[in-house]
């Protein structure tokens, strides 16, 4: 016998559909987010802290680091690292599950330097994948793990549009390389896991203004490039993110694996 809308929750989400907003709130669990210091890092884990979830929040700069755990007693916990140095990642998935098994991964930290190939040198390369692309498999494979034997987790892997399209003009080839694997990295790890209660999806900005991007909405050629090429003619601002975060990150998004959700303007329909 079918059951009705009013007995059956959101089943294996485990939210009651009868209040739609409780599957977006995230009371009780705990969440690493990375690049956390500055930019998306910075709101993606003010978004988290106010939907309910206690945030072990990691980045290089020890004093921003301290400023958002002041700015958010008890529900930001600060733990400085640096992400491209493999001992620092388990370090940090180490102190993280010392406050309670981690329920979310935020993949968000990462590096870009636009540049032509021709200038681009082989350490340049190596750089931009190992912070982009490998701390992000590390980190997962580091948290998720765990999550996978306790039969629950979710991973939000912070790509890009330029992992689905190429960035010329902006000319940069180790970035978009990073984020087009990050992106089946995705898809690879939902497979694997899906079996195993841990969902995987890739939240993909397109352009917002945030400190990496610092400068492109003020240079009149770049603003004027960026208005012409997205259909909502300009740069995204990074409260227009907390919706997409809230959804990948709870159980709003219980039946979403594999996932890419694109914010991005419209820019990657044209």
């Amino acid at each position: 016998m079918a059951r009705s809308d009013t007995d059956a929750g959101l089943g294996d989400g485990g939210s009651d559909r009868r209040d739609p907003c409780a599957a977006f709130r995230l009371d009780g669990r705990t969440a690493l987010v990375t690049g956390a210091s500055s930019g998306l890092g910075r709101r993606f884990t003010e978004v988290l802290v106010g939907a309910g979830a206690r945030v072990v929040a990691t980045a290089r700069r020890a004093d921003r680091l301290a400023e958002l755990a002041d700015a958010h007693p008890g529900a930001v916990v600060p733990v400085a690292a640096d992400l491209a140095v493999a001992a620092e990642r388990e370090r940090v998935a180490a102190e993280a599950e010392a406050h309670g098994p981690v329920d979310i991964v935020v993949n968000n930290a990462g590096v870009a330097d636009p540049r032509p190939i021709e200038q681009e040198s082989l350490e340049d390369f190596e750089r931009i994948i190992g912070l982009n692309l490998t701390a992000a498999w590390h980190l997962a494979k580091l948290v998720g793990t765990g999550m996978a034997a306790r039969g629950s987790g979710v991973v939000v892997n912070v790509a890009s549009i330029l992992g689905m399209v190429g960035a010329t003009p902006m000319k940069q080839a180790g970035y978009t390389a990073a984020k087009g694997a990050l992106v089946n990295l995705t898809r690879e790890l939902a497979l694997q896991w899906a079996r195993k209660g841990v969902r995987v999806n890739a939240l993909c900005p397109g352009w917002f203004r945030t400190e990496m991007t610092a400068g492109l909405g003020e240079d009149e050629r770049s603003a004027a490039w960026i208005g012409t090429n997205t259909p909502i003619p300009r740069m995204g601002e990074p409260h227009e993110l907390d919706g997409p975060l809230l959804l990948l990150a709870s159980d709003a998004s219980s039946f979403m694996t594999g996932s890419l959700l694109v914010v991005d303007g419209g820019w990657t329909a044209r």
